[in-house]
């Protein structure tokens, strides 16, 4: 099996590079060009009101980040575009972050544009102009295999690797994907260095790691000036009010700093959110080890290709930045029902796990409920 471009990798290609205004979106168009592709450059205008975005050489969906990427494109020799998305990712990628929060899960904003703008509302219209592939700055890889499917496999660089984000594309977006960066065995300063010698001047430009959304990155301010002040009791393992907050929707499961707690455990141990129910308006506190997770029931998975079929041992990935942790997984009535070889904290609902078979992405599906340590010895 071959790492190729989408569709017949012997002539060239209508690509359309959405360029964010960052140094691995800019180098991405000008490797797709290099190559021989016919480029154009696309920036997502995200946001009705660009300033209410984060400001600072952040890489993302500011004015700045718009002009950046159109100098790169005019460096890179392509042509350059704006595209207003901004109702569509209001719609889909803000409404439903503040949705989640509110109903005590945690989402991932990254994941969801990936699916809904960056390869669907985009591709959607790039197809419809007459355009082959969709090419972006992630490090992740597609391999064509011998039958003429295509898989998504992890960067060649574990250190820069974004499969995880990815991990809700299917076979036939992937079909239409291009990530020139994913087989590059390469620091992120020698891609600072080669778009330097490209003179693309964002060469130095910082990476962005925040919600692109939320201008400050405060999320919980953020998540307050939409939902508003909702008091409600910080309780521990017994139900005793410990402590008080100004919204559930402030929390995360695993969170152990700004909780405003007056008086230590009893034991003296730091005390982490253990569950968060919108219901009540109740965050829940307890010891780290009430956190261990063993199981966890998954919905709406998509595959990278077929769906596997029976049980299956793999690698799973919980968090964008993090490790990988063996598990056992099914399918069953349309769920995917994960068991841990070993616990795992920091687990909650709304959270994403990304399966992978070696460096294969498998698929991803949603976190809906997850089983503790403590209530698995319970049952049995």
């Amino acid at each position: 099996m071959t790492e190729t471009p989408p569709e017949n990798p012997t002539r060239p290609l209508r690509v359309l590079a959405a360029m964010s205004g960052g140094v691995d979106s800019a180098v991405a168009a000008a490797r797709a060009a290099e190559a021989g592709h016919d480029v154009t450059g696309v920036h997502l205008a995200l946001s009705a009101n660009p300033q209410s975005f984060r400001t600072g050489a952040r890489g993302c969906c500011t004015i700045e980040d718009s002009r950046d990427a159109r100098r790169a494109a005019d460096v890179i020799g392509i042509p350059f575009y704006v595209w207003d998305l901004a109702e569509r990712f209001r719609e889909d990628v803000v409404d439903d972050f503040i949705a989640e929060y509110e109903a005590g899960r945690t989402p991932n904003p990254c994941l969801r544009c990936n699916e809904k703008i960056k390869f669907a509302a985009l591709l959607d219209k790039a197809l419809a102009l007459g355009f082959d592939a969709v090419c972006t700055g992630h490090y992740a890889k597609v391999v064509l295999l011998d039958d003429g499917s295509r898989e998504l496999h992890r960067a060649s660089d574990m250190a820069k690797d974004q499969s995880y984000v990815l991990g809700v594309l299917d076979e036939k977006q992937l079909a239409h994907a291009m990530f020139p960066l994913g087989d590059t065995v390469t620091t992120k300063d020698e891609i600072r260095a080669e778009a330097e010698r490209r003179g693309l001047a964002v060469a130095k430009k910082p990476d962005s790691h925040d919600i692109c959304f939320i201008a400050d990155g405060d999320t919980q301010g953020f998540l307050a000036s939409r939902l508003g002040k909702a008091e409600g009791d910080i309780v521990d393992e017994s139900g005793a009010r410990i402590g008080s907050h100004d919204g559930a929707y402030g929390f995360t499961i695993g969170q152990r700093k700004g909780l405003r707690i007056g008086h230590p455990a009893p034991d003296g141990k730091p005390r982490y959110v253990l569950d968060i129910s919108p219901v009540n308006n109740t965050v829940t506190v307890g010891p780290a080890e009430a956190l261990d997770v063993v199981a966890l029931t998954a919905i709406r998975p998509r595959w990278c290709g077929r769906a596997p079929e029976g049980p299956g041992t793999y690698t799973a990935q919980l968090r964008a930045h993090g490790g990988e942790t063996e598990v056992t997984a099914v399918l069953e009535d349309g769920e995917l029902k994960v068991a841990f070889t070993e616990p795992v904290r920091g687990v909650a609902p709304g959270q994403a796990i990304v399966l992978y078979d070696g460096t294969r992405v498998v698929g991803s599906a949603t976190i809906a409920t997850t089983t503790r340590r403590s209530e698995a010895t319970t049952t049995a």
